[in-house]
């Protein structure tokens, strides 16, 4: 009799800590009495987010170049991969992730003409890891700023003047 009582009042525990959790984290609707002045009280972070209409950067507090127009960044699709040859074989390969800053009417240009801006990028990345640019300390300021440079030369022969930066988001280099 204990063996089919015992699993029963488990299961009845179980069901009532269940049934008791969801009443009490039971999300309140959105017009319930309390739910605006919380929400005025606890504003959400703005780390990271870009006030478009001022041109400057809600994240970090501090003005973008007032004589400068509004901005949105245009995240390329893929990564670039790029091998790093030393001594005639492969030695390393080189990883990089691109973000342009344009103005907004240049946004869906950017994806329109992905492939060109991907070629030339590549071109400038492959330069720049055949100059010996992803040994040492490849990402000194000085290396990353003149690899920078290219790319944006490259980005503004292909978009025009909109483009405000290249900002390179992420770099590895993998040694195989």
């Amino acid at each position: 009799m204990l063996r089919l009582l015992l699993p029963l009042v488990l299961g009845l525990v179980g069901l009532g800590a269940g049934v008791g959790a969801a009443v009490v984290l039971k999300p309140q609707p959105a017009d319930a009495p309390g739910t605006a002045e919380a929400a005025a009280a606890c504003p959400e972070p703005a780390v990271g987010k870009v006030d478009t209409a001022a041109g400057k950067d809600a994240g970090y507090g501090g003005a973008a170049d007032e004589s400068s127009s509004a901005t949105v960044f245009a995240s390329l699709n893929r990564q670039f991969v790029v091998p790093v040859i030393e001594e005639g074989r492969v030695a390393s390969m080189a990883v990089l992730s691109l973000t342009l800053e344009v103005t907004p009417d240049l946004e869906q240009v950017v994806f329109e003409r992905e492939p060109r801006l991907r070629d030339g990028f590549l071109r400038v990345i492959l330069d720049h890891a055949n100059t010996g640019g992803f040994d040492g300390t490849f990402t000194s300021n000085g290396a990353v700023d003149a690899v920078k440079a290219r790319l944006m030369e490259t980005a503004r022969a292909e978009l025009g003047d909109g483009v405000k930066d290249v900002l390179l988001l992420d770099i590895a280099r993998q040694d195989l």
